[in-house]
């Protein structure tokens, strides 16, 4: 049921029990309490509306940033890989040279 409905309903309650007789309005009338407690749940829940979408907000920032850390954590991997394979064409070069300048002279 969302705010409007609820008003609506609200008040036609409010409406039926002004139209009761006075012996059995006092009873059913809303009293201040009542009215407090009321504000209260509302500005309960107007709090708890924010804190979930300053929760979703976070949630979305953190997903955001595990997949950027993702992104880096693959490239400097493939940087890694990149410069290992590297340094074993450069040590497998070193080990044949040698060989090779024996050969030639």
């Amino acid at each position: 049921m969302d705010e409007m409905t609820f008003q609506e309903k609200m008040n036609q309650i409010l409406d039926r029990i002004r139209d009761l007789p006075a012996a059995e309005r006092t009873t059913t009338e809303p009293n201040d309490a009542t009215a407090v407690r009321r504000a209260q749940v509302q500005q309960s829940v107007g709090e708890l509306q924010e804190a979930l979408d300053y929760l979703r907000l976070s949630v979305k920032y953190l997903v955001f940033d595990l997949e950027a850390t993702r992104r880096e954590n693959a490239y400097l991997r493939r940087m890694l890989e990149a410069s290992a394979r590297e340094h074993e064409k450069r040590q497998r070069g070193d080990d044949e040279r040698p060989e090779s300048r024996d050969q030639w002279e």
